[in-house]
C-alpha cells in the first residue's frame, strides 16, 4: 500500500511539472521500496534496540532493530532502523506506525534510503576563499 501511495505521489508530481517525469527520482523510490529496511525517526531518548524491536514486531518478523547512538556520549540520537523479513511486513509497519505515538513522542516511519557518499570540496569547481595579494 505504501508503495502505491509513493508511486501515485511521484506521478502527480511529474504531471504538475508540465509532463517532465522525474525518472531518476521514480526509480530511486522504487529501489528503496524494494527494501525491507525502515527508518524510524523521532524516537524517545530512552528507546533501546529491544524496545524498538518489540514496538515493531507486531507487523511481522523483525530481523534486526537498531537505535543509533552518539559515539561520544553513548546516548540515543533519536532515530533507528528496523529490518523485516519481507517487504509486505515493512509496508504494513509504515502504514500503521507513521505518525503514531511511541513512548510519548510521535515517530516518523519510512523506507530507508541508501546513504549518499559525502561530496568533496572539489565538486562543482569549488575554489575556496582565495585572496589575491596584488
Amino acid at each position: 500500500m505504501a508503495f502505491f501511495n509513493k508511486l501515485g505521489s511521484l506521478m502527480r508530481q511529474s504531471i504538475s511539472q508540465k509532463g517532465q517525469v522525474p525518472v531518476v527520482s521514480m526509480l530511486n523510490s522504487i529501489r528503496c521500496m524494494s527494501s525491507s529496511k525502515l527508518f524510524i525517526g523521532g524516537l524517545p531518548w530512552s528507546t533501546d534496540d529491544q524496545t524498538l524491536k518489540d514496538a515493531f514486531s507486531g507487523f511481522g518478523e523483525v530481523t534486526e532493530a537498531r537505535v543509533i547512538m552518539d559515539r561520544e556520549t553513548g546516548r540515543s540520537r533519536g532515530f533507528g532502523f528496523v529490518h523485516y523479513d519481507s517487504i509486505e511486513n515493512a509496508s504494513e509497519a509504515v502504514s500503521a506506525m507513521d505518525g503514531q505515538d511511541l513512548g510519548g513522542r510521535t515517530v516518523r516511519v519510512s523506507f530507508a534510503e541508501d546513504r549518499r557518499p559525502p561530496q568533496s570540496y572539489n565538486d562543482n569547481n569549488y575554489q575556496g576563499n582565495r585572496r589575491s595579494d596584488n
